[in-house]
């Protein structure tokens, strides 16, 4: 049976750079209820990081908004942190391969004890860049996902990806990773094309930027995936990727047309978020 909660999987919220809790209401007065608060990297907090206690730092600021997100309006937050593929590329660029790769076994450590102190749901974003980068880098990155991915099998704790562009092939590759890391159970392609099937397939849940034609196209195939915006909140960058309203919008419009059943909609954003992130949504 449907609650009718409706969870965007992966969404920013930056009260420094974008609308912070505007957006938030923005999401709430569309029908949204939970929200996975990704953090931003530790520079959008204005953390020029270098060490672990700058990580720590940024990771904390994401915690706090979460607790001001839950205070302050009717959504239910809960924060995930990581190491973006983007700060290993830098600090690897500024302070050489080894600091970045060690920095990042390092924060391993922390991020652990945050999940064990249910002070964070999961681990994210982790993987490897979207962009081209020199072989050195994109096998030390492929090393460090295996790292991060042995992690949340040992602690059955989520790990949303983020990586290049996904195809069937590239789900392939990230099943021999995913296996060879020990078969963790709550693995998330962040920005995932619409392929639940060969994600579930491949031990990965497909979490996808909610398009019309990507959720009408996913659904076609099965239920088990996750609804995203990938929402930046950054007011030099409106409604990047999607506005905060979207999930919300998409769900809604698509139980009013049949293209969504109110079991697929309770699956996707209330049985499946309460299977990975272990969270009770009453």
């Amino acid at each position: 049976m449907w609650n009718e909660f409706i969870t965007d999987n992966h969404m920013h919220i930056d009260p420094l750079h974008g609308l912070g809790l505007k957006a938030v209401k923005q999401f709430t007065s569309a029908g949204g209820t939970h929200i996975i608060l990704v953090g931003k990297t530790a520079r959008d907090w204005g953390i020029e990081a270098k060490n672990v206690d700058d990580f720590q730092n940024a990771y904390e600021k994401t915690i706090h908004l979460a607790d001001i997100i839950n205070s302050e309006t009717d959504a239910k937050a809960y924060p995930i942190v990581g190491f973006h593929p983007s700060e290993f590329i830098g600090l690897a660029g500024a302070y050489g391969l080894e600091h970045a790769y060690s920095l990042g076994l390092d924060l391993l450590d922390i991020l652990e004890n945050l999940y064990e102190e249910r002070r964070i749901y999961g681990i994210g974003e982790i993987g490897r860049p979207h962009f081209p980068v020199d072989v050195k880098l994109l096998d030390a990155s492929n090393n460090l996902l295996m790292e991060y991915l042995k992690r949340a099998a040992d602690l059955n704790c989520p790990i949303q990806l983020h990586t290049e562009h996904f195809t069937e092939e590239k789900f392939d590759e990230l099943f021999v990773m995913v296996q060879h890391a020990g078969n963790p159970k709550k693995v998330i392609k962040h920005f995932s094309p619409p392929l639940p099937t060969k994600a579930q397939e491949c031990g990965v849940t497909a979490s996808i930027v909610s398009s019309k034609d990507a959720i009408a196209t996913a659904i076609k195939d099965s239920p088990h995936f996750l609804m995203e915006t990938d929402y930046i909140d950054d007011i030099t960058r409106p409604g990047a990727v999607l506005g905060p309203k979207t999930v919300p919008k998409r769900t809604l419009q698509f139980i009013e047309r049949g293209i969504l059943s109110e079991e697929d909609a309770a699956y996707i954003h209330q049985d499946l978020i309460s299977y990975l992130y272990g969270i009770d949504m009453g």
